[in-house]
């Protein structure tokens, strides 16, 4: 393995990447060819190109451009395409370049980069190589969080044409659909000797600093070795409506000292019945799980002003 300054030095040198993009997020296939533009205007040898617009294709792709050797893997989507790439270059001599396109982009987000495409491919230009940390759902690498309970039937229920309509106001509009018959679950998290019990519409376990596109708390840092469980509310769906709107809209004025936050390095997660889990948006098995955390798993090109640990 380069150092990340090698590694770094190799790609403002040499320029060597292979693009990804996810062309059925909300801006994939809009955009993709104005990507490809950007990137060889900046320099970039293009050793691969790759519009995923097909069930299945994206993984495929990913795994043909990563074949091609290059120094840079850009991968165009939202958080669910940069979770599948995140998975396939962790420990590897590869970094990870983000264009933010999907639909809360919250990776880039935590990450600090820009949103805008030009800006987005500037980064991947003129950044550098840092290290961050994964999480590991099971033996499932992710980069934001893990969601157990009504997120995880929103994105079973959430059609991807109204994701790319309507945007983010997809999943409350999903969410309002559902939520008549849904019913709470019982969590119990143990970490270390102590164990926490929850009822709950909903739970997280974030590894990011960033949900739904808004901040979770204003001091959770993604890569401080910490993954933060919560619960968005107790077990009425009157108070999972109110919960997520005041969540949305304070968490950038919380703070993890509140007590309904868990900061810890790995937990196991049990509920009263077996409960579907998604990761980063994807659906990825069922409750009793394992979470844990590898720290800095992963090599992606971020601002040039962007800490590093």
């Amino acid at each position: 393995m380069r150092t990340k300054q090698e590694l770094g030095a190799a790609i403002r040198r040499d320029r060597r990447a292979a693009l990804v993009v996810n062309a059925r997020s909300r801006r994939g296939r809009r955009l993709y060819e104005h990507a490809r533009a950007l990137l060889t205007r900046a320099g970039f040898e293009l050793l691969g190109a790759y519009p995923a617009d097909r069930p299945g294709e994206l993984e495929r792709s990913l795994d043909d451009a990563l074949a091609l050797g290059p120094d840079l893997l850009v991968a165009g989507g939202g958080d669910g395409t940069q979770s599948a790439a995140a998975r396939l270059l962790a420990h590897r001599d590869v970094a990870l370049g983000l264009l933010p396109l999907g639909t809360t982009n919250n990776f880039a987000r935590t990450l600090g980069l820009p949103l805008d495409l030009a800006s987005a491919v500037a980064v991947l230009a003129d950044g550098k190589v840092i290290d961050v940390d994964l999480g590991l759902a099971g033996d499932v690498p992710f980069a934001n969080h893990v969601g157990v309970g009504m997120s995880a039937d929103i994105m079973l229920r959430t059609p991807p044409a109204l994701k790319r309509v309507t945007g983010r106001l997809a999943y409350p509009a999903t969410a309002l659909a559902l939520l008549a018959r849904h019913r709470a679950l019982r969590a119990t998290v143990r970490a270390g000797d102590a164990t926490h019990e929850f009822h709950t519409h909903q739970l997280y376990v974030a590894n990011g600093g960033f949900h739904a596109g808004r901040p979770v708390t204003a001091d959770i840092d993604g890569n401080a070795r910490l993954l933060v469980a919560y619960p968005v509310s107790g077990p009425t769906r009157r108070g999972l409506l109110r919960d997520t709107a005041r969540n949305a809209a304070t968490g950038a004025r919380r703070t993890l000292a509140e007590t309904s936050f868990l900061a810890v390095g790995e937990l196991w997660l049990e509920t009263d019945r077996p409960a579907r889990v998604e990761v980063d948006g994807e659906l990825c098995g069922q409750t009793p799980i394992r979470i844990g955390l590898a720290a800095n798993a992963l090599r992606v090109m971020a601002p040039a002003d962007a800490l590093d640990r």
